[in-house]
């Protein structure tokens, strides 16, 4: 064998066995890390085939702003929930599904009167899993070892579950806030409940679900299931793509009786500031009445996307191959020819990939990219001298990291250098830390000592943060503003950021210890910390860019530096922020924290819960 040919062997043979591997734990449902990747891509898969044209036995009756303004107030009253459910009932639907919950007590005369109506018919209402710490799976053994594991389930009054079916209505959302599936069964312990849609298309069809492992039978149909009976969701288009009919209409007796008759009837609100709503390829505030009723229709038309274990292994097999023939490719022909053929083949995977989502089958995009891409490159690299494209990627590297002045972002953005790009909103901790006297003291220090002054503050602050996993997004002179959540948010931020907050006391203590009396006498700290949600951006010109944050998050955490001033402490942190670290964190842990005061906020209505924190050492 040629010294050629041994390299070659060896390269297809590792690439193979890196599918494999990656195909193996997709099949166990295991990579979860591709799972934004694969939105995305399903997202753009999903534009590309457009609208689609919903089952005609669905309706949405939407308690939308007009039936909102006919009450008056909203929620509506059990009484005229009971008015709706009575007129829908008179035109004989095949099912009345209430996506509403239920649970708190009205007035008695009301909820009896609603009891009454839901006992005169095909009725479902809704439940809803609460999951500990919000994490719905949870690894386990049997049968059901995928299905979604609930904390407890908040279910509707006795009243009203004796007289209808009851199903539980929690959807499954990628990091996007993106419904991806709904989960057909959920379990509390030993409790297993079945869904909402799932109890909707039961009752319409007029018999009980028979569950496979990979699949459920109902109506006559097959329908095939994901990992932990999840039924994947495919949405028709946008807002309103689903028939919907105002509960307003409805009470007025202004609608067309064809649109009840016979149809599956979904009761739920689209009223502005219900807050439900999801974002979704086709529109960004779709209804979570109408996410609902997409899975409902799937149940029942048999039109929804099929990804299941056969599915999983054709993806296997796409990732083992994939590679191997892209391997083979750069081994033949080093060239534009040997490019060009490759180009081929991946225009020839991504037909295959549409073609399959055209028609309802759910191929991963992002597996066979993550198990061709890194052999493709990696041997690529070995054949090739590399040194002036190296020469150029680290330039570029270093290029982008001077466009955005954050420390702590260095080796995030050399590998994503397109982050925020556009706005993002997500939960983070706040942090404002700034030197009190700075401004007197620097008018008599001449501007050398000042920036030797400031260097060796910023210095510290930049240490300081970048060991507690945060990022200085902002130096504003003799103050600094952190932040704790980007690049991506975490469960442990508001962790950290406490942690921060005691160890930039900390050193800035010893920091101020270390410099003349003279100058130490007239220099204090004080630190802010606030947790909540913001908007991160990048802000600037294509040749200068920095990372700013906005949002009321950002305006509190600020203010509350004014509150430690003014009451001699150290550090001033809002209960918001303490709820999120834990009774764990470094500021129960150190130090004396005192509170919860309420207090209020310069250019903010209302009040806030503020702790005041102290170090030991200035106690002393």
């Amino acid at each position: 064998m040629s010294r050629l040919a041994l390299p070659t062997l060896i390269a297809l043979i590792l690439a193979g066995l890196w599918g494999a591997g990656l195909g193996f734990a997709h099949w166990r449902g295991n990579l979860w890390f591709l799972d934004r990747v694969e939105a995305t891509m399903t997202d753009l898969r999903t534009l590309v085939r457009g609208t689609a044209k919903p089952p005609e036995l669905m309706t949405i009756v939407a308690i939308d702003d007009d039936a909102v303004r006919q009450e008056g107030a909203y929620p509506l009253s059990r009484a005229t929930l009971a008015r709706l459910v009575d007129a829908i009932a008179r035109l004989g639907p095949k099912a009345i599904a209430l996506d509403l919950l239920l649970v708190d007590p009205g007035a008695k005369d009301n909820d009896d009167a609603l009891a009454r109506s839901l006992s005169g018919g095909a009725s479902v209402i809704a439940a809803a899993a609460v999951y500990p710490g919000g994490k719905q799976w949870t690894l386990g053994e049997g049968p059901i070892a995928g299905v979604p594991n609930a904390e407890r389930f908040l279910w509707p009054l006795k009243a009203f579950s004796d007289v209808a079916a009851v199903g539980v209505v929690n959807v499954a959302t990628d990091k996007t806030g993106t419904p991806r599936f709904v989960p057909l069964l959920f379990r509390a312990g030993d409790r297993l409940e079945a869904s909402f849609p799932l109890r909707v298309a039961a009752v319409a069809a007029g018999e009980d679900p028979e569950i496979a492992a990979d699949h459920l039978s109902l109506g006559g149909r097959s329908i095939r299931t994901d990992i932990g009976h999840i039924l994947p969701l495919t949405f028709y288009g946008p807002r309103g793509t689903i028939r919907t009919i105002s509960a307003a209409t409805v009470l007025d007796g202004r609608f067309d009786p064809g649109t009840i008759r016979d149809r599956i009837v979904v009761i739920g609100a689209t009223a502005t500031g219900t807050g439900d709503v999801f974002p979704t390829p086709f529109d960004p505030i779709l209804p979570g009445v109408e996410v609902i009723s997409t899975a409902i229709a799937h149940l029942m038309a048999g039109d929804a996307i099929v990804r299941d274990q056969h599915v999983r292994l054709a993806d296997a097999g796409f990732a083992v191959v994939l590679p191997m023939i892209l391997v083979g490719l750069l081994a033949w022909r080093r060239n534009a020819g040997g490019l060009a053929a490759i180009a081929g083949v991946i225009l020839i995977w991504f037909v295959v990939n549409m073609t399959a989502f055209s028609h309802h089958i759910w191929l991963s995009a992002a597996l066979p990219m993550t198990a061709a891409v890194p052999p493709a490159i990696l041997y690529g690299a070995m054949q090739l001298w590399l040194g002036r494209s190296r020469a150029q990627f680290f330039a570029t590297q270093s290029q982008l990291l001077q466009r955005v002045e954050a420390p702590g972002m260095g080796e995030w953005l050399a590998k994503h250098g397109d982050f925020l790009s556009d706005p993002v909103r997500v939960d983070a901790a706040i942090l404002f830390i700034d030197l009190s006297g700075f401004t007197g003291l620097s008018e008599t220090l001449g501007p050398v000592a000042t920036r030797e002054l400031l260097n060796g503050f910023h210095a510290l602050v930049g240490e300081e943060v970048t060991s507690c996993g945060g990022v200085v997004t902002n130096f504003m002179g003799d103050g600094a503003m952190i932040l704790f959540g980007l690049p991506e948010p975490a469960t442990n931020d508001a962790f950290n950021a406490a942690r921060c907050c005691v160890g930039l006391s900390s050193r800035t203590n010893d920091w101020l210890g270390s410099l003349p009396a003279s100058t130490a006498s007239r220099l204090g700290f004080k630190i802010g910390a606030h947790h909540g949600t913001i908007v991160a951006s990048r802000l600037g010109s294509e040749g200068r860019q920095h990372i700013a944050a906005i949002g009321d998050t950002v305006n509190v955490a600020s203010r509350l530096m004014e509150i430690a001033a003014d009451q001699n402490a150290e550090v001033a942190v809002s209960d918001i922020m303490l709820d999120a670290a834990g009774r764990e964190c470094a500021l129960f842990q150190s130090g004396t924290l005192k509170g919860p005061v309420e207090t209020q906020i310069r250019g903010r209505s209302g009040s806030l819960a503020i702790w005041l924190w102290q170090s030991a050492r200035t106690l002393q």
